[in-house]
C-alpha cells in the first residue's frame, strides 16, 4: 500500500511549505483508518528535514518517484522512504531508507543483528538498522513477482541522522559486518556519502512508475527463496519426519492448497503432547507450502524456538531471506484479510490478546492470525501454557475461526520422540504432580532415566558428564531466583544460589542457549527452553512447589520478582482468592511439567522442599 507517494520536487515543496507530515498523517487515516501518533508525527517532521538536505542535490533527478511509509504488500510492515528510478544502463532500481533518530546504541555481543538504545522510553534491544533496512528489500525482493520478472535492483541502507559515529564505532562491531555490506549505515555528517549512494543507483527519474509496479506485484516466493529453504532442510536429520507426522504434513498441505483454489478460509487445530514432531512438522510445512509458490510464515510467541530453529536450518550463514519466514505472533495487529497465504504458528499456546512491547496493541493474537492468513495452522498443547498471559486454548482457536468464518479442522499428533518413545512418562507426571488422574501410577514398564537427587551439585554433575558427547544437555530451573541485572551477561554471577551450589542465568546476550556450545555452565528457564528438547535434563525444583500432608501445593509468592509469568497475579489475589490460586497452580504445574518433558532420554531433579523430594524419590521407586 503506497501511503505518500510523488516525484522528488513534490517531496521537496511539500516539506518546505512544512505540509509533508500533516499529508502523510491524513494519507494513513484515510487508507488505514488509524490515527496517527504525536512522537510518530514529530519523528517524520525531524527525519524529513535531514532527507530534504539529503535530495536538494541536482543530480538526484527531480522526477525520481518517493514513498514514503511505504506498507509492504501483503504485510503489516512499513519502509521509511523510497526513492526509484533507472541507472545508467536504463535498469529500474529502487534505494529503499530506514530513517532512525537515535543518538547512541549499545553492542549485543553473541546475538546476531541487535543492538540496544534507548526508545520506547526505555533501553531495549532492537534489530541493528542496516539489517532493518536489508530485511525489508529482501521481503520485496523474494516476494514480489514483479520485481522478479522486471529484474528490479533494490538497494537498502539506514540514515541515522542524529547519530555521531566514532572511532571503532558499536554499529561498526564485526559481528553487523555482514548486513553493513549489504546494507550501508549513513550517520550524522555522511549526507554527501548517502548522495552518492543514490546518484550510483538513480541517475533518471521514472515519475513512480517502478514504485506502483511494485505495489501492484503479485505475491509469489521467488525460485531462489524457494531453493535456498529446501536445500537447508535437505539431509537436515532433525527436521525427518515419521509415521502420523508425515500423514497429518500432508493433510495440511492438501488443505492448504485447496484455501489457494477456492479462496475460503480454513483453520487447522493440531494438539501434540511434548515431543510429538510439532515443530518438525511446521519446518516442513514452510518448506513445502513455499515451493508450491504460496507466502508461508512460521510464527511462534517466544523467541527462543525461533532463533534455534533458524540456527539449525542457516547452519553457519550470518544472513539468508528465510530469516523473514520466521516470525514472532504480535505482527498482525494491522494485518488486512487474508495478506497471508498460511501461516504455522508453533507453540500456539503460548499466544497471548495484546501485542507489543507495551503489551497495549492490536484486540488477539488468535483472531489476527485467523484474519490475516487463507489458511492458519494452529499447533498447540494446551497442557504448556505457562504464564497468565497465555490465551492459547483450542476454544479460543474455534470461537475465533466460527466469527471469521472460517473452517475448522482438528488433527492430533501421537508419535513420541521423547521420552524414549513413551507416553507412559507423561501420563506418571500427570498422576505424581496431581494435574490430572491417569492409569499410570508407577513407572513399570517405562523405559526412561529418571531420578531424583540429593542436591542440585548432583545434578550438575550428571548433565556435565551426559554433555561431553553432543552437547544436548542442559540444566533448568523454576523462576524462582531473579535475574540479577550487572551479571545477566556474565557466567561469574551466580543468580542461583542453594548452599554450596552456586550457577548463572542463562546468559542475555545469547538468543540460542539450548545450542550453545557453553550454556551447560549456565541454567536455563522455561522461557528458553520451551518448544526445544535436549537429550537430557537436569530440573531444579525451587520453593513455588513443595508437597504437604498427601498433596503437592503451589505457592506463587515463592516465584522471584523478575520473573513475568505471574504478572497481575497479587492484583487478582486481592480480587479474588480462589481464582488466584487457581491459575497460580495451573501456571506453576504446567511449567514444571514442561521442563521435565524436555529430556528425550532422561531426568534427573532436584527439590528444595525435602517433602517434594522425598515423594518423587517414593512415585520413582514404585516399579
Amino acid at each position: 500500500m503506497i501511503v505518500y507517494d510523488g516525484i522528488k520536487s513534490d517531496f521537496l515543496t511539500s516539506v518546505e511549505n512544512d505540509t509533508i507530515a500533516v499529508e502523510i498523517e491524513t494519507n494513513i487515516y484515510n487508507k488505514m483508518k488509524r490515527h496517527t501518533a504525536q512522537n510518530e508525527f514529530r519523528a517524520w517532521e525531524n527525519s524529513l528535514e535531514y532527507m530534504y538536505k539529503v535530495l536538494t542535490d541536482k543530480d538526484i533527478p527531480s522526477e525520481a518517484g518517493i514513498a514514503i511509509e511505504y506498507n509492504i504488500p501483503q504485510t503489516s510492515k512499513r519502509i521509511d522512504f523510497i526513492i526509484s528510478g533507472y541507472d545508467k544502463q536504463d535498469k529500474a532500481n529502487v534505494v529503499v531508507i530506514e530513517l532512525k533518530q537515535w543518538s547512541q546504541i549499545e553492542f549485543v555481543a553473541g546475538e546476531d543483528a541487535l543492538v540496544e538504545t534507548y526508545t520506547g522510553n526505555a533501553k531495549r534491544k532492537v534489530v541493528h538498522p542496516s539489517y532493518q533496512a536489508w530485511s525489508y528489500a529482501m521481503l520485496i525482493q523474494d516476494y514480489n513477482e514483479s520485481v522478479q520478472l522486471e529484474n528490479v535492483k533494490i538497494y537498502p541502507c539506514a540514515y541515522l541522522h542524529n547519530y555521531r559515529r566514532q572511532e571503532d564505532d558499536p554499529l561498526d562491531e564485526e559481528q553487523y559486518r555482514p548486513y553493513l555490506e549489504e546494507s550501508p549505515a549513513f550517520t550524522r555528517g555522511q549526507v554527501p556519502k548517502l548522495r552518492d549512494f543514490i546518484k550510483k543507483c538513480i541517475i533518471t527519474g521514472d515519475n513512480t512508475e517502478i514504485i506502483y509496479m511494485i505495489d501492484s506485484g503479485k505475491i509469489r516466493p521467488s525460485k531462489s527463496l524457494q531453493n535456498s529453504i529446501a536445500s537447508m532442510l535437505k539431509g537436515n536429520r532433525e527436521f525427518i519426519m515419521i509415521d502420523d507426522q508425515k500423514v497429518i504434513y500432508e493433510e495440511i498441505i492438501s488443505l492448504s492448497q485447496k484455501c489457494m483454489k477456492d479462496h475460503k478460509k480454513r483453520t487447522i487445530i493440531v494438539q501434540g503432547g511434548p515431543g510429538t514432531g510439532k515443530s518438525v512438522v511446521a519446518i516442513n510445512l514452510l518448506a513445502e507450502l513455499t515451493k508450491r509458490n504460496q507466502f508461508v510464515q512460521y510464527v511462534s510467541k517466544n523467541s527462543a524456538p525461533r532463533n534455534v530453529y533458524l540456527k539449525k536450518l542457516k547452519g553457519h550463514m550470518k544472513k539468508s531471506s528465510v530469516d523473514n519466514m520466521l516470525k514472532g505472533s504480535g505482527i498482525y495487529t494491522e494485518a488486512e484479510n487474508n495478506i497471508v497465504h498460511t501461516i504455522l504458528v508453533d507453540e500456539a499456546h503460548r499466544l497471548n490478546a495484546k501485542s507489543g512491547m507495551f503489551q497495549n496493541m492490536g484486540e488477539n493474537q488468535v483472531k489476527e492470525i485467523i484474519h490475516a492468513s487463507l489458511c492458519s495452522v494452529f499447533f498447540i498443547d494446551e497442557s504448556q501454557r505457562v504464564t497468565l498471559k497465555d490465551i492459547g486454548r483450542v476454544e479460543e482457536i474455534e470461537k475465533w475461526a466460527d466469527k471469521e468464518k472460517s473452517e475448522i479442522f482438528h488433527m492430533e499428533l501421537q508419535s513420541q520422540f521423547r521420552c524414549n518413545g513413551s507416553e507412559g512418562y507423561l501420563a506418571w507426571l500427570d498422576q505424581v504432580l496431581q494435574i490430572r488422574e491417569t492409569a499410570n501410577t508407577d513407572m513399570e514398564d517405562i523405559d526412561y532415566d529418571i531420578r531424583i537427587c540429593d542436591s542440585p551439585n548432583e545434578v550438575r554433575d550428571i548433565i556435565f558428564q551426559k554433555n561431553q558427547f553432543a552437547n544436548h544437555a542442559r540444566i533448568l530451573a523454576g523462576y524462582c531466583w531473579n535475574w540479577l541485572k550487572e551479571g545477566k551477561n556474565d557466567t561469574q554471577v551466580h543468580d542461583i544460589q542453594i548452599g554450596d551450589f552456586e550457577m548463572s542465568w542463562n546468559l542475555g546476550n545469547s538468543s540460542t542457549y539450548a545450542i550453545d556450545e557453553t550454556s551447560v555452565n549456565e541454567i536455563g528457564c522455561i522461557h528458553t527452553s520451551q518448544g526445544l528438547e535436549f537429550d537430557y535434563v537436569g530440573v531444579i525444583i525451587g520453593e513455588d512447589m513443595r508437597f504437604e500432608n498427601g498433596h503437592i501445593i503451589t505457592d506463587f509468592t515463592k516465584r522471584a520478582r523478575t520473573d513475568q509469568s505471574l504478572r497481575g497475579i497479587k492484583k487478582l489475589y486481592k480480587e479474588n482468592p480462589e481464582k488466584a490460586n487457581q491459575a497460580a497452580d495451573e501456571i506453576i504445574k504446567n511449567t514444571y511439567r514442561t521442563l521435565m518433558t524436555r529430556g528425550m532420554k532422561g531426568c534427573y531433579i532436584y527439590c528444595v522442599d525435602d517433602g517434594l523430594r522425598d515423594y518423587l524419590r517414593e512415585q520413582v521407586k514404585i516399579r
